[in-house]
């Protein structure tokens, strides 16, 4: 498995250990989350770009690939993930824009060797 696929396998892994510790909190954050995530006025794809774009400009790693493969399962292109990026880099500055050109490119090239 390659690394950026890894880091989404790991946070997985991580919410299913602490799940077993706590359970209702695990519930909650769950509950929490997949209700942001759905479709309203915007789009679940494009929550998914913000949360990936977020997670750049705060150095989440697992975040990021994680973001970006919910992003792409809902039909985000390589453009709009490299845009989301790019405005992800425009507000925070080199950290965020490296992340967007080499760990997202990595990790959109492991998720597409996956699918094929």
């Amino acid at each position: 498995m390659m690394t950026e696929q890894r880091l989404a396998q790991q946070y997985r892994e991580g919410l299913m250990s602490f799940g077993e510790r706590m359970p209702d909190v695990l519930s909650a954050y769950n509950q929490f989350t997949s209700t942001c995530f759905q479709t309203g006025e915007i789009r679940s794809k494009d929550k998914h770009l913000m949360a990936m774009a977020i997670a750049l400009c705060s150095g989440n790693e697992h975040c990021m690939v994680y973001h970006l493969e919910l992003a792409m399962q809902e039909g985000a292109t390589e453009q709009e993930v490299a845009e989301a990026a790019a405005v992800a880099g425009a507000y925070g500055g080199g950290s965020a824009f490296s992340h967007g050109a080499i760990l997202l490119h990595e990790a959109m090239q492991s998720i597409r060797q996956s699918v094929h």
